[in-house]
């Protein structure tokens, strides 16, 4: 009689440690490659040139 509400009770408590489990060791990959990023010199951007042709000309 009690043994359902019992089995109930530890799957949920089970079931929440996973998510936290999987939250933590996301966040913690998340913020690593965050941290990398900041980390590693952004290379400027190569700049492109007009061809003469303006915005919106069709062929």
């Amino acid at each position: 009689m009690v043994l359902w509400p019992a089995v109930t009770l530890v799957g949920f408590l089970v079931l929440t440690a996973l998510v936290i489990v999987m939250g933590t060791s996301s966040t913690a990959r998340y913020e690593r490659e965050q941290r990398a990023a900041k980390t590693v010199p952004v290379r400027p951007a190569t700049t492109r040139t007009a061809t003469g042709e303006p915005v919106g000309a069709r062929a």
